[in-house]
């Protein structure tokens, strides 16, 4: 039996009042970060591979069924507005369509061609990387997309929750991130999902990162996209350039995101 589907370690939790089913939980989640620390290792290696990719024009698509294609779609959802990069950069595909987004789809997991054929729609070429999310490890949707991508030349990794997976074994840079069993037995949107969310913000912000997107500690690509986002960056300015909040609004709107505000004065200054 794989790790993600054994028993859980507590049993009769719908005898346990509310304080104690919360605590259990917090306690087996607070496990979830320490395994991701001991894959740091696997992450830089598929995050290297990734950035340089994309520095000659490649792009990073994620794919995944039920749960993990969600967390997927949301991670690369979440560049544009974070980084400035445009759509189609990052890429979420999840076994289904658009409509397993919300609903699930039955079985569309289970179709080993139809990843690749989702992949090609992108037009997909050897500049560009998969990465696998799978908790099983063995989602015939993510084995045979990231098995096909492998065998066209294009960059392949993954990440899973168990150890020794067909899925990892697929993946050129496999992330196999181990968080035992599941709270409720099965239900891996618990920890493996919190493992996956981990592990796929750090590889979206530092591939973000190398890619020059961040400057200091800032997100000075980030689109102005309501008044929070406008806020943000007119403080950033502010704090950058040591300017009122008037001035840095004034030069926030006027240029249209942080970065050209701040080359407008680098280029006043040469």
């Amino acid at each position: 039996m794989s790790i993600t589907e054994s028993p859980s370690r507590y049993d009769d939790l719908e005898k346990m009042p509310v304080a104690q089913l919360l605590g259990h939980i917090n306690q087996e989640d607070q496990a979830v970060a320490q395994s991701v620390s001991k894959c740091l290792p696997q992450i830089e290696a598929l995050v290297t591979q990734i950035v340089s990719r994309m520095k000659t024009g490649g792009r990073l698509f994620y794919i995944g069924a039920g749960t993990s294609g969600r967390l997927g779609i949301l991670d690369a959802s979440e560049c544009p507005p974070t980084f400035g990069v445009p759509h189609g950069l990052v890429v979420g595909l999840i076994a289904g369509g658009d409509d397993a987004i919300r609903k699930a789809v039955e079985y569309a997991e289970d179709d080993p061609e139809a990843a690749w054929i989702d992949l090609q729609a992108h037009q997909i070429n050897e500049k560009d990387a998969v990465v696998g999310i799978a908790a099983s490890g063995s989602t015939p949707y993510v084995v045979g997309g990231v098995t096909k991508a492998r065998s066209h030349g294009l960059l392949t990794g993954c990440i899973t929750c168990n150890p020794d997976s067909v899925l990892a074994a697929e993946a050129e840079f496999p992330i196999e991130v181990i968080v035992g069993p599941e709270f409720v037995t099965g239900s891996t949107r618990m920890k493996a999902g919190t493992a996956q969310k981990m592990v796929l913000n750090m590889i979206s912000t530092a591939v973000m990162i190398q890619l020059g997107r961040v400057q200091g500690n800032k997100m000075v690509d980030m689109q102005l996209s309501n008044e929070k986002l406008v806020d943000r960056g007119t403080k950033m300015v502010m704090e950058l350039l040591s300017i009122s909040h008037n001035e840095a609004a004034q030069l926030l709107q006027t240029h249209g995101s942080v970065r050209e505000v701040l080359a407008h004065k680098q280029r006043g200054k040469s």
